[in-house]
């Protein structure tokens, strides 16, 4: 049969919508066709010698590859093709061949083991069709969403860039303000230090005692000169409330620990350091705020920024066990389910994907150290979705931890395929 006739018998047979048979030895595939010719010596595939074609599929192996016996279990390292017409081909390894189990849905593997198989082709490639349909659906819907994803990144971040580049005019003057404010305070406070310092003489020359009832006899106040920093009422009622005081030896002395002057200055002194630790605090959160939106610019968030959008969020997934809580590009842990401490599974590493995308897995190291061994650490294992969700959790190998996640964020542009029947082939 030549080219030209098999490639016509193809075309008839697939837009009638019936299974394809190949005319040849059993087991060979149809890219290899052309290596068994009928009534012509056959060359082993790995050309170590040619033998006549009766002797292919003898079952007796002649060639050290095992390519003279696709059909039959003669040679150990053959393997047999499974035309399996209606659904996916595939190869199996010579030795299944009559084993009396069917490993080929169209039964080709069992044609004289006696097995009784049923040809169940049909049936799985249409189970196969409607799954790759409704992937393809899916695929489509969440190239659409990661469409929306990156449009947001790219607004959010320019808005972000703008922001950073307004946040530090500003903290230029805040700074200003700072150490205006700085001065201030210093030229307030020395005053009130000066009259701190007389006033304490004072208290030490006229006012050193207070007499108490309940003791029966006068308290110095010398140790206690920290009273004096006390406000007026705030003095009183200590003395009174601690001591039982009821007079001072000194006729001269005030209830009140400060006078006019001194009040006045440390009044001064304390506003001019309220308002110097306001403005400092004002500029400390806006170097945080500065540096935060600058962290998370710096993050590699994907060719097109499309996982941003996955930025301070948390993600959960319970199971019978415990809750799993995945903030991408911060940490993954564990939590019991009833009760009991969380577990650091790992904190953000990298991308650590295949070469040809390597935005397929997060991996997320240096977790909390598992008795007697490693850190754990966990693997996450990106998915084309329509929503974000951790569909999986499991642990492959001791405190090594794999968890499924899928994101619209990781959907590619779908091929233009169409699954449903031609009604004829065009050549």
């Amino acid at each position: 049969m030549t080219c030209v006739h098999l490639l016509l018998t193809l075309v008839f047979a697939v837009s009638l919508g019936t299974p394809v048979e190949i005319q040849g030895p059993r087991g060979v595939p149809l890219t290899s066709i052309q290596f068994y010719v009928e009534n012509k010596p056959f060359t082993c595939l790995d050309g170590s010698r040619t033998i006549p074609f009766d002797r292919v599929n003898d079952d007796y192996c002649d060639c050290k590859d095992g390519s003279d016996e696709p059909g039959t279990a003669a040679c150990p390292n053959g393997s047999f093709h499974c035309t399996n017409a209606g659904y996916r081909t595939m190869f199996i390894p010579s030795s299944r061949i009559n084993d009396g189990i069917c490993d080929c849905c169209d039964t080709t593997d069992e044609y004289n083991s006696g097995a009784k198989c049923e040809n169940t082709c049909k049936e799985l490639g249409r189970k196969e069709r409607e799954v790759l349909q409704k992937m393809t659906e899916i695929t489509k819907e969440g190239f659409l969403l990661k469409q929306h994803l990156i449009e947001e990144a790219k607004k959010g971040h320019q808005e972000k860039q703008i922001k950073v580049t307004d946040m530090q005019e500003n903290k230029k003057q805040l700074d200003e303000k700072v150490e205006v404010l700085r001065t201030v305070k210093e030229t307030a406070e020395q005053p009130e230090k000066e009259a701190k310092e007389r006033h304490l003489k004072a208290w030490e020359g006229e006012c050193s005692c207070l007499y108490s009832e309940s003791k029966q006899g006068y308290i110095s106040l010398s140790p206690h000169r920290w009273l004096v920093q006390l406000p007026s009422e705030a003095f009183y009622r200590y003395v009174t409330e601690k001591y039982s005081c009821t007079s001072y030896v000194s006729s001269s002395c005030s209830l009140f620990p400060y006078a006019n002057p001194t009040v006045l200055w440390f009044t001064a002194a304390q506003k001019a350091r309220d308002d110097f630790e306001e403005a400092e605090k004002a500029l400390r959160e806006m170097d945080d705020q500065i540096r935060n939106i600058e962290k998370e610019l710096s993050f590699d968030f994907g060719p097109d920024a499309e996982f941003t959008y996955l930025y301070s969020q948390c993600y959960e997934l319970t199971t019978g066990e415990y809750i799993y809580r995945l903030c991408p590009f911060n940490r993954v842990s564990q939590k019991p389910k009833y009760g009991g401490s969380e577990t650091n599974l790992g904190t953000w590493g990298s991308w650590s994907g295949p070469e040809n995308n390597k935005y397929l897995l997060m991996k997320y190291e240096h977790g909390t150290g598992c008795w007697q061994g490693p850190n754990r650490s966990t693997t996450v294992k990106l998915t084309c979705g329509k929503e974000t969700v951790v569909t999986s959790t499991s642990e492959p190998s001791r405190c090594e931890y794999l968890m499924e996640f899928t994101t619209p964020a990781v959907c590619q542009e779908p091929a233009n395929t169409d699954l449903s029947p031609h009604d004829h082939v065009e050549l």
